[in-house]
């Protein structure tokens, strides 16, 4: 009777170990969700991606005027 308990209760443990209980969620650096917008055409963009010319922001080296 006493191992059915403990069998019993190790299942139940199991299953909410590997089911329910949730992880922490890794929060991402806040810095590298921002959009901003191209000063040209409007267009958004991660300002990762963006290229910065005289302080704005633009989406493309043909909005920012680099273009070759």
């Amino acid at each position: 009777m006493l191992f059915k308990l403990l069998l019993l209760g190790l299942v139940i443990w199991g299953v909410y170990h590997f089911f329910i209980k949730q992880k922490p969620i890794e929060h991402k650096d806040k810095e590298a969700d921002v959009m901003v917008e191209c000063d040209k055409c409007g267009t958004y963009v991660s300002n990762k991606e963006a290229i910065i010319k005289d302080g704005k922001y633009y989406c493309s080296k043909k909005c920012a005027g680099v273009e070759q």
